[in-house]
């Protein structure tokens, strides 16, 4: 990739997002931003109560993170966002078109597990079911990979990065 890509690392919760998007930008030499410190307190104060955020909830948190990814456009970067809806994807490309996304995808047993054992995050393992009940998966006309997460965090990051050089160049 010579012209860098501005990367959604996408999944539901307990994929490992905040793990992998941090090595993935190590290696494309690129910022890294945390989807979750784009939420307002409300968003946080509402899934730490156990309660899924509807849409309307959302947006704002979707348009803070496309604002970021529209300022790193040409220059790369990584950010990571749940995406768990084509619609919420589609809002991000409005923001900032040529994203690319890495969805994190595996087993429900093996996610709810690494959701069992962090520590001080506050997604209850209680709403991984309403997350692949949300989860549409990256159409063919998305701009994107699916990277299993089986193995460790950098065989992982290893599968990404490979999986990100089949993609064409960006194109905004």
């Amino acid at each position: 990739m010579s012209t860098p890509h501005v990367v959604v690392v996408m999944g539901v919760a307990g994929t490992g997002k905040t793990t992998i998007g941090p090595l993935l930008a190590a290696r494309l030499g690129v910022p890294y931003a945390e989807g979750d410190d784009f939420h307002p307190p409300a968003n946080i104060a509402k899934m730490s109560a156990g309660t899924p955020l509807d849409d309307d909830d959302r947006w704002p948190w979707l348009d803070a993170i496309g604002t970021w990814a529209h300022g790193r456009a040409g220059l790369g970067g990584v950010v990571s966002c749940s995406a768990l809806k084509r619609s919420y994807r589609d809002r991000l490309r409005a923001a900032a078109p040529g994203l690319v996304f890495v969805h994190l995808a595996g087993d429900r047993a093996v996610i709810e597990d690494r959701m069992s054992h962090r520590q001080g995050h506050f997604m209850p393992t209680a709403l991984l079911d309403s997350q692949f009940a949300t989860l549409q998966p990256l159409q063919a006309d998305e701009a994107g990979v699916v990277v299993d997460v089986s193995g460790s965090p950098e065989e992982i990051a290893e599968r990404a990065m490979s999986a990100l050089t089949t993609l064409p160049e960006p194109t905004a």
